[in-house]
Parts: C-alpha cells; sequence; structure tokens
C-alpha cells in the first residue's frame, strides 16, 4: 500500500485471547502495531489469492505446448460461422 489514502472504512474481527496474543507477539516483532500487521497480512494473501487470476505460470513443457496451440493455423468452425452469421436475439 504505497499510496497514502484517507481511511474510513473499519474491519471488527473477534479472535480468542490466546490468537490475541500471538498477533501481538508477531506485530512486536516485526516492530508494527497489530493494525499495520493484520492489514499488511490480509493484503498480502488477498493479493495472492486473486494473483491466479490474472497471472498463470507454466514449466517449460507447458510453455511449449501453449505456444504450439498458439501457432497452430486457424481451422474452418463451419457451425460458428453460421451461428455468427444469423440474427442475434437482442436485435
Amino acid at each position: 500500500m504505497a499510496i497514502a489514502e484517507n481511511k474510513s472504512e473499519r474491519i471488527e474481527v473477534r479472535t480468542t485471547s490466546n490468537m490475541k496474543a500471538l498477533l501481538q507477539r508477531a506485530a512486536a516483532s516485526s516492530h508494527k502495531n497489530v493494525t499495520e500487521f493484520l492489514l499488511e497480512a490480509g493484503i498480502n494473501a488477498a493479493e495472492d489469492a486473486l494473483v491466479d487470476r490474472r497471472i498463470f505460470r507454466l514449466d517449460d513443457r507447458q510453455w511449449q505446448a501453449f505456444q504450439a496451440i498458439l501457432d497452430r493455423p486457424v481451422a474452418g468452425k463451419p457451425r460458428l460461422t453460421r451461428l455468427l452469421a444469423e440474427k442475434s436475439v437482442l436485435e
């Protein structure tokens, strides 16, 4: 979160005293308060959870197969051609 923004929203969580103590120790060891620690960890987890929806990783074999598919000549698709030639139900 490199851009400073006005923080107006709250997130509330309930936890056990053991979990709270653990979070406090972890935050202190990171030289942060609990809020900063939780926000940073939460943002990182959110980005990790969403990255698969934007980026995909392939090993060398998979990359070669992917490139081969992209490089194939376009095959005619008569049924698709007929479908696209028909008037749309929205027209």
